[in-house]
């Protein structure tokens, strides 16, 4: 039977507001060790920020980040799979996108996040990425 998006994702991922600040968000990834949050409007998702749009969109435009929310950064055409799609068809969405992660959505609220090394850690355990992404994480 095919695996499910459910299968393969990270349950309860981090949402924060677009009004909070680009410092707050890289200090919760930090602590959660994660490269990702999901950023609401009103409750409604509209965006995710990842580490690398940290430094790419507001790191690399400025040294003073104090101004930056991430409201201002996120990527707002957000790509979304449901929690019982197959995860076949997510990861070709993925790929389709050039996306590294996909925000899991059910009746419109983000339950999980499925990433590219979740899914090779599952579906392709003996591959480079599943290693990578299997390791711990270094300080």
């Amino acid at each position: 039977m095919a695996q499910r998006v459910r299968e393969l994702m990270a349950s309860a991922p981090v949402e924060m507001d677009a009004r909070t600040s680009v410092h707050e968000a890289a200090k919760k990834m930090r602590e959660a060790d994660i490269g990702d949050v999901l950023v609401t409007e009103n409750g409604t998702l509209c965006g995710i920020v990842t580490d690398r749009d940290i430094v790419v969109r507001a790191l690399a435009a400025t040294e003073d980040l104090s101004g930056h929310r991430l409201g201002d950064i996120c990527s707002r055409q957000l790509i979304t799979v449901r929690p019982d799609e197959d995860a076949d068809d997510a990861i070709a969405r993925m790929r389709e996108h050039a996306i590294r992660r996909i925000a899991v959505v059910e009746d419109s609220r983000p339950v999980g996040m499925l990433s590219i090394g979740d899914a090779a850690v599952e579906k392709d355990p003996r591959s480079a990425l599943a290693d990578i992404s299997a390791a711990p994480a270094n300080a």
